[in-house]
């Protein structure tokens, strides 16, 4: 497998042509206030000739935008296009970005994908993930490699703990180990949903992260699922909500979640998860933190936190 096949050796041109034509397809006429007229339409969403003229440009020009030719789209037509094309805040600033990319006339660099580093966090990290304890927490990179857990943060992930720490990813784990639609059995492609947005923004704006090209070709073989939402070029994520959890050992309950950017990091986010104290949930997190009891004490002793090189232990 080629790692360069996630984004198909394309320049940011056609990566920004990819993203309008894949954005077009998912506004429909009625939603821009357009009539449509009678038989049906050959392609989903707008046409080119559609957009053009809610965003006050020629179709030549857009067309041209579509397919690569123009690379220097000025910062109002890059506004009425995201305009046109109904775009959130978040999904407004990674145009933003993709087209100030290739105005710059940034491409992929055609080099190898290097393996990521996975270098261990720093103390201050580690000392963090401490006092968040009983709640499950883990530390993630860009590429969703997982460098730092909690004792619950691990073990509220079924089968991440079987993985070797060097190998384990909570994208990968999501797309392809059973245990993540176990863990989900209602609200698993909204869970996949959020990590292909982070890493499809990764891939128009930063695509030479070591370690993105080859997961993403990787997922992309594997897993159908995740080459279908690949293709819709969505790229807002969740940093905070809710999530309801089918644990295998714990059963039914739900957990509050947050997701921090850790600065001075490299792009690192801290991901911790909460319940009000008193409540049966709180009581699953409390139970989640404390190790497998030991064969014939019933008692659950071990306390270590998991990360990348080696373990930490409580003072």
């Amino acid at each position: 497998m080629d790692p360069k096949r996630q984004t198909d050796g394309r320049s940011a041109a056609s990566e920004l042509g990819c993203f309008l034509r894949a954005r077009r397809t998912q506004v429909m006429p009625e939603d821009v206030g357009l009539a449509v007229g009678p038989g049906p339409r050959r392609t989903p969403g707008l046409r080119r000739e559609e957009i053009a003229t809610l965003a006050g440009v020629s179709i030549d020009y857009y067309t041209r935008l579509e397919r690569g030719k123009e690379t220097r789209p000025s910062p109002s037509v890059v506004e009425a296009l995201a305009s046109a094309l109904r775009l959130g805040d978040t999904e407004r600033a990674y145009f933003r970005d993709l087209a100030a990319c290739t105005a710059r006339g940034g491409h992929r660099t055609g080099q190898p994908d290097r393996a990521p580093q996975h270098p261990a966090v720093d103390r201050g990290v580690e000392l963090l993930l401490q006092t968040l304890r009983p709640n499950p927490a883990h530390v993630v990179n860009r590429t969703y490699e997982l460098l730092a857990a909690t004792p619950g943060g691990l073990r509220l992930l079924p089968g991440m703990a079987d993985i070797e720490p060097e190998e384990r990813n909570v994208v990968r784990w999501l797309a392809l180990h059973p245990g993540a639609r176990v863990l989900y059995p209602d609200d698993w492609e909204n869970q996949i949903r959020g990590c292909v947005a982070r890493l499809r923004a990764l891939a128009g704006t930063d695509p030479d992260i070591p370690g993105l090209g080859s997961l993403i070709a990787e997922l992309r073989d594997k897993s159908p699922d995740f080459a279908r939402l690949w293709e819709h070029y969505d790229v807002q994520g969740h940093t905070t909500g809710t999530k309801t959890f089918h644990h295998p050992e714990f059963g039914v309950f739900t957990l509050g979640f947050q997701a921090l950017d850790l600065d001075g990091s490299g792009g690192r986010r801290l991901i911790f998860y909460y319940a009000e104290p008193g409540t049966p949930a709180y009581d699953v997190m409390v139970l989640l933190d404390m190790d497998r009891p030991r064969t014939g004490t019933g008692a659950a002793t071990d306390t270590s936190m998991t990360r990348r090189h080696g373990s930490i232990t409580d003072a």
